[in-house]
């Protein structure tokens, strides 16, 4: 094990795949701690040293990172680490935290995962990714793979060939490969663009038929989001919701009030699919296993978005089976008929636990 004068954290990332470990984390006055699975374990036994962490992030951090972290409280970034035929990739995210400096670290596969590794329905994929235009959102808390359900589904239409692909993501994680017939260009965040906004308004000046924001996170973005996908662009975004109908109130909520019904009515055209994510503990083998919650844009749901019925959504899901809807509570129930999560995973997630008995 490493002690606090020669904790190493190349060899703490390279140990990351052998712990199948998705995160790092290096905060002062504790040990490094690994997430496996979902769960926090330590990955040496001393604690880390307060003011270490920018030093340790020297011996692993591109040059035009290092001068970063330490003037400003919270820096992502990128990161291969040198010395590797095939580089490891994470995602960093540096922060300040009481005067002092920490560190996230998550892992970024070498390949971009397949729908069957993910766990992703087959079918949905098909019909998403068979879009020629509008808005498709994937909702989740952090760290509910949100970010590799969108490379999976880019793939495909990358490898299908024949489109014009830009994305916007801070920073880049999955590297998307040269296909024939698409042309793919992948923007960061802070070093190729100065924020979203900016990438999708661009973006939409380079011919795109698909455009990937990695985030929306405030008015300008969601708006040109909307309007490039009423004007014939297939626009895939990400939010920060539970579930699939808080992405509708999220959107509408980043707009003052007065803008709320021309809004709704902007989403209610221009929304194809919100697909909400969780990854759950598996009954064995100690991967996580993926649930959704997917609303599809039928006339219902298009209706209930602009008329301000969010609570109607609910039902519209649950109706809505042949229009390739279902409730989280839903898949809860198939996964768990299936054996693939135990019944008091079922009722630790499910919107309406008594469904599954006491």
């Amino acid at each position: 094990m490493a002690t606090s004068r020669n904790l190493d954290l190349l060899a703490l990332l390279q140990g990351m795949a052998a712990a199948q470990a998705s995160d790092l984390h290096l905060v002062p006055g504790h040990p490094p701690m690994y997430r496996v699975h979902g769960e926090l374990k330590p990955a040496a036994e001393c604690a880390i040293p307060s003011g270490s962490v920018l030093s340790l992030l020297e011996s692993v951090a591109p040059e035009e990172t290092r001068q970063s972290p330490g003037a400003r409280t919270d820096v992502d970034f990128a990161l291969a680490p040198p010395g590797r035929e095939h580089p490891l990739r994470f995602r960093v995210n540096v922060f300040s935290a009481r005067g002092d400096h920490g560190a996230c670290f998550r892992a970024i596969p070498e390949h971009i995962p397949s729908l069957g590794e993910l766990g992703f329905p087959a079918e949905l994929a098909e019909r998403v990714t068979a879009y020629k235009s509008g808005l498709v959102l994937l909702t989740g808390i952090t760290g509910s793979g949100k970010t590799t359900s969108l490379a999976a589904l880019i793939q495909i239409i990358n490898s299908r060939g024949g489109c014009r692909i830009i994305t916007v993501e801070e920073p880049i994680e999955y590297v998307y490969p040269i296909c024939a017939a698409s042309v793919v260009t992948q923007r960061e965040v802070g070093r190729d663009v100065a924020s979203f906004y900016d990438g999708l308004r661009f973006g939409l000046r380079q011919d795109p038929d698909v455009i990937l924001v990695g985030e929306i996170r405030d008015r300008e973005t969601a708006q040109l989001a909307l309007s490039a996908a009423e004007t014939g662009h297939l626009i895939f975004a990400t939010l920060h919701t539970a579930d699939a109908k808080g992405a509708v109130t999220r959107l509408v909520d980043l707009f003052p009030p007065e803008q709320h019904d021309d809004i709704r009515t902007q989403l209610s055209l221009s929304l194809r699919c919100v697909i909400a994510q969780h990854l759950l503990p598996a009954t064995e083998g100690g991967r996580r296993v993926l649930a959704t919650e997917v609303m599809t844009a039928n006339f219902p749901v298009r209706s209930a978005i602009r008329m301000g019925k969010i609570e109607s959504l609910d039902s519209a899901m649950q109706s809505g089976r042949k229009d390739g809807m279902w409730s989280l509570d839903a898949d809860l129930r198939r996964l768990m008929m299936e054996g693939r999560i135990s019944i008091e995973t079922a009722r630790d997630y499910a919107k309406d636990p008594s469904e599954f008995g006491k």
